[in-house]
């Protein structure tokens, strides 16, 4: 159980893993924090974005769209590595999820099936959308993938937590597929040896 981090912690974490950050606007204060708590945070998701181009979305991530109002999440990890920071606090990315999916990332042992949306993720997860069309087609450049690692290790180390907290969307809320084309087994192998 975590508290989480002040915007000004969870920027410098992500630019001491070495990652080049991006502030939009006031992405410090723009939250969906007056709908419910944040917090306790248990851990990291990972999306991909079903757009194309940056400043779009970068765009539709900090303001959301018709019946989904934004932030979508904390940062958006472009396909030239570049984290654009777009909110800060409760975040409409993880929606609801498997409370036994919750319990083993508190846990940091092997996952369940995602069977049931019964718990809220907004609360518990920080958020990265990645730049990605989610075809299965649209390619993940190798500067991204690696700043994707960078930014779930960035949060692990602060919060000491190890790569069973990163988890996909897909792993999390039944009929996610995201992010499509990256195996999350594998990028946490490349943050359990990113944080050792």
């Amino acid at each position: 159980m975590a508290t989480p981090m002040s915007a000004s912690s969870f920027i410098r974490a992500l630019k001491d893993e070495g990652l080049t950050v991006v502030e939009v606007g006031d992405w410090r204060t723009h939250n969906r924090n007056h709908v419910g708590p944040w917090g306790p945070v248990h851990g990291v998701m990972i999306h991909h974005t079903v757009t194309k181009g940056t400043a779009n979305t970068v765009r539709i991530c900090r303001d959301g769209y018709s019946g989904l109002p934004g932030p979508l999440c904390h940062g958006v990890i472009a396909k030239d590595g570049k984290v654009h920071l777009v909110g800060y606090g409760r975040a409409n990315h993880a929606g609801s999820g498997d409370d036994d999916v919750l319990r083993a990332v508190i846990a940091e042992r092997a996952l369940p099936a995602d069977n049931e949306a019964n718990t809220d993720g907004n609360r518990h997860f920080y958020g990265f959308e990645c730049e990605n069309l989610g075809d299965g087609k649209d390619p993940w450049p190798a500067v991204q993938v690696e700043a994707m690692e960078a930014a779930a290790a960035a949060v692990c180390r602060v919060h000491k937590w190890n790569a069973p907290s990163v988890i996909g969307h897909l792993e999390w809320q039944p009929g996610k597929i995201d992010p499509r084309g990256v195996s999350m087994a594998g990028l946490r192998r490349r943050i359990d040896e990113r944080l050792s």
